[in-house]
């Protein structure tokens, strides 16, 4: 008895013809002419090495970083990155200012040009930053903490929890800025209302928070970081007022001025006792020994004490 003839599946598998798989093969990536890179090289050196900061990209030159200084020593990154069919088509450019120029760009054109225009485009935004200069330092800035040359809103504290929201134009910077309010209701109403009333006071003449304070129609409380000078009385960083009113409710207080002051010499932020006192009591983490309120500084979170009013 002949048995049938079985194929095991290994030796069906080496014994079957190899199969030809034809991998996909990636397509070539595009490659610059060798003239390009002389060509780049000689326009770095006509913007000046010394001015270069990074010089990245797939073949090494393709993105470029230049360093540019403005007319008040600001420091400026441009970055320029370089398309395939360079210089046919212009490049592209990015940079921290809250608007780009628009390239003028021919055949012709060169990186130095680029850079011309960029300097030249700063000139133009001169009067924005001094505008932002100005808030940052006039004003309570409590958003952006940091804020970069591109940044064109502020968030500026005007007291008793209200804060006004400002977006300054960075073509006409001296112009009445868009604005929103931010607080409780009851507390905005005045505010409302003495913007919709006084905004036509706005003037170019003026600083911007000295219109601020025109249009608000109250004086805008000072950033924590100010230093009072020896000669000048500091404000109160809880009333924001130099001398509290005259009232014969508040006893021997009536009318004084700022008799305390934080201890932690980056803060030295001055306050009125009573202002001191009151605003301690509110706090939940105050503590009391005897005739003394201890409790934290409401700016730095240093420690603080005040004497409770005696009766």
């Amino acid at each position: 008895m002949v048995l049938p003839t079985t194929i095991s599946r290994d030796s069906e598998a080496r014994s079957a013809p190899p199969q030809n798989f034809q991998e996909e093969a990636e397509p070539p990536r595009p490659r610059r002419p060798p003239a390009f890179y002389s060509s780049v090289f000689a326009q770095i050196e006509e913007v000046g090495w010394g001015r270069l900061v990074t010089a990245t990209g797939d073949d090494g030159v393709s993105c470029l970083a230049f360093r540019v200084m403005d007319e008040q020593g600001r420091q400026h990154l441009l970055e320029v990155t370089l398309p395939m069919n360079y210089p046919a088509c212009p490049p592209s450019i990015s940079a921290d200012v809250p608007c780009l120029p628009k390239l003028q760009w021919s055949k012709l054109s060169r990186l130095k040009d680029v850079v011309c225009q960029f300097q030249e485009h700063l000139k133009n935004l001169q009067n924005y930053w001094c505008t932002m200069d100005d808030i940052d330092k006039a004003l309570w800035v409590v958003d952006p903490t940091k804020p970069s040359y591109a940044m064109s809103h502020r968030r500026i504290a005007l007291g008793d929890d209200c804060y006004i929201l400002l977006h300054v134009d960075a073509h006409k910077p001296s112009s009445l800025p868009e604005c929103r309010f931010l607080g409780t209701d009851g507390k905005l109403e005045r505010l409302i209302k003495n913007w919709r009333k006084n905004r036509k006071r706005w003037t170019a003449d003026k600083k911007f928070h000295e219109n601020l304070s025109t249009v608000l129609d109250f004086e805008l409380p000072q950033p924590p970081s100010v230093s009072i000078k020896d000669d000048q009385q500091a404000d109160c960083g809880i009333c924001y007022a130099t001398h509290l009113p005259i009232d014969d409710e508040l006893g021997t207080d009536s009318g004084c001025a700022t008799d305390y002051t934080c201890e932690n010499s980056s803060c030295d932020r001055a306050f009125h006792s009573v202002c001191l006192r009151d605003w301690l009591c509110t706090i939940t983490t105050t503590r009391q020994s005897f005739d003394v309120l201890f409790g934290n500084c409401p700016y730095c979170s240093e420690p603080v004490a005040v004497k409770i009013a005696e009766h």
